[in-house]
This record gives C-alpha cells, sequence and structure tokens, in this order.
C-alpha cells in the first residue's frame, strides 16, 4: 500500500468534514436568500460606519479649520464636496459628523431599550408599579418628542451627551410601552402560572419566562430608535438646541449652509444625503430583523 492511500477512518473523516463544511455553504445561501434586507442594510450601515470613524484617514482635512480664501469653493478635487461660507471643507465635515449622529443614535439605542425593558417589565409583572409608571410615561409621551428634547436641552445646555440624555427621555417611554404589552400577554401563560403555583420567586419568573420573550421585538425596536435618535440629534443641531455650533454634526452644517443655499447649494445636499441614506439604512436593517425574529412572518417566508 503506497503512503498516499487514506485509511476508512480518515475517509470518513474527511466526508464529515466536507458535509459539515456544504451545511455551512447552505446555510449561508439560505439567510442571503431569506434576508436580503438584513444584509443590504447591514452592509450600507457598515459602509457608513467605517467612512465615520476613518473619517481622518480619507480627509486629512481638520473640519473646522477655516481658509477664508476657499469660501464657497464649489466641488473640485481639491474639495470633493465643495467648501462653506468659511472656508470649511464640507466633505471632512460631512464624513466627521456621521460619527455624532451614529454615536448619539447607538447610545440611545443602548440606553432607552435598556431602561424601557427594566420599567416595562416592572410594570407590566407588578400591577401596584404599573400604576405609578404607567402614568409618568403617559404624561412624557403627551408631550411631543422633539419639543421635549428642546426643554429639556434648554435646562442642561449644549454638549453630545445631554443630546444623548434629551433624546433618551423622550424615546424611554416607547420602549416601555412595547415591553409592558409583551409581558401582560406572556404573564398568563399556562408555565407562567404555572411556575407561580409552584412557588417561584418574582424575580426568576422575569427572568427566566418572561424575559427571553421580549429579546426579538426589543432589538427590532432597538433599531427604529436609534433611526430616531439620529433624526432627532438633527432636528435639535438644525434648531441650534443640540450639539455645540462648533461640532461639525449634520444639522449643525445644513444649518449653517441655509443661507448660502440658492448660490452653494452642496452646502446642504451632501449631509443631508448622508443622513437620509444613514437613517435608509438603519430602518431597511430593522426591517429585515423584524422580518426574521417575527415567528408570524418567517412562517411565510
Amino acid at each position: 500500500m503506497s503512503d498516499a492511500s487514506i485509511s476508512p477512518s480518515e475517509a470518513l473523516v474527511l466526508a464529515q468534514e466536507l458535509d459539515i463544511a456544504l451545511t455551512r455553504t447552505q446555510r449561508v445561501r439560505r439567510f442571503v436568500r431569506r434576508n436580503p434586507t438584513i444584509l443590504i442594510g447591514g452592509a450600507l450601515l457598515l459602509l457608513l460606519a467605517l467612512v465615520s470613524v476613518g473619517a481622518p484617514l480619507l480627509t486629512g482635512i481638520d473640519p473646522i479649520e477655516i481658509e477664508v480664501i476657499q469660501r464657497l469653493k464649489g466641488p473640485s478635487d481639491a474639495h470633493l464636496f465643495g467648501t462653506d461660507h468659511m472656508g470649511r471643507d464640507i466633505f471632512s465635515r460631512t464624513v466627521h459628523g456621521g460619527r455624532i449622529s451614529l454615536v448619539v443614535g447607538v447610545s440611545v439605542a443602548l440606553i432607552a431599550t435598556s431602561l424601557g425593558l427594566v420599567v416595562g417589565l416592572l410594570s407590566g409583572y407588578i400591577n401596584l408599579l404599573d400604576r405609578i409608571l404607567m402614568r409618568f410615561m403617559d404624561g412624557l409621551m403627551a408631550i411631543p418628542s422633539i419639543l421635549l428634547a428642546i426643554a429639556l436641552m434648554a435646562l442642561v445646555g449644549s454638549s453630545v451627551s445631554n443630546v444623548i440624555f434629551a433624546i433618551t427621555v423622550s424615546e424611554v417611554p416607547r420602549v416601555t410601552r412595547l415591553v409592558r404589552g409583551i409581558v401582560l400577554s406572556v404573564r398568563e401563560e399556562p408555565y407562567v402560572e404555572a411556575a407561580i403555583a409552584s412557588g417561584t420567586t418574582t424575580l426568576w419568573i422575569i427572568v427566566r419566562h418572561i424575559l427571553p420573550m421580549t429579546v426579538a421585538p426589543l432589538i427590532v425596536q432597538a433599531t427604529y430608535v436609534s433611526a430616531s435618535a439620529i433624526i432627532s440629534e438633527a432636528y435639535l443641531s438644525f434648531l441650534g438646541a443640540g450639539t455645540p455650533p462648533e461640532v461639525p454634526s449634520w444639522g449643525n452644517v445644513v444649518a449653517e449652509g441655509r443661507d448660502f443655499f440658492p448660490v452653494a447649494p452642496w452646502l446642504i445636499l451632501f449631509p443631508s444625503a448622508f443622513l437620509a441614506l444613514t437613517v435608509l439604512s438603519v430602518n431597511i436593517l430593522g426591517d429585515g430583523l423584524r422580518d426574521t425574529l417575527d415567528p408570524r412572518i418567517a412562517r411565510k417566508m
């Protein structure tokens, strides 16, 4: 027998490895076929995130550097998106502005969903807390979110952290109502009633039986909260109640360029396009996650 021969046991191992590889490939293909929106939204969002994080490497220009002699120059090789009324590079300010929007969107989504999850679980399962907490949440929801955010910014002042705080306060009630609704339906299930009858503690029932049922809808809700936070940050900055004027956020860039729009439309066009593309990618990702995580929709696919 030659050295190149393969024993039956080795051949069996190779066949099993080949089957595993083929199974993984089939799973990937099936996922791509069934979830194109997740891939499109995720790819767009990842590309925008990479562009924003790598902004200094892409531009090499300080977004707040003033060159009066270059003011209101149109798009060119030196300034891809042109310059503003102070000679600042719009491309640099636009890609750096993505950092602010992504930080605000991710931070608000994480904090709002975490707080909303805790409050929703407690209010949905404990009747006494429900009467107290939900009345407070109803009061917050009675105020338009943008007006509430503006009022809070007027109290705490302009900064990125304060913008995150103000938007989070307006988003928590919506997450809370979502989680509360899920808890109210789940706690009537037979397995939860059986756990109560067997003497299981309230904390364990919430963690073991109710919390897992909130994960999928909460992930989807987090994407919409993130998109809403990005838009709200742009609103606040555009109105002068958001990030400080020297911070190159998309709202600030558009606000500063509105007076020069007739002669320099690129001041608004490019940052607005990036803002719209970011929100669109987050929403597409959210739609894809909803279709995948919702069992009623997944069964139809």
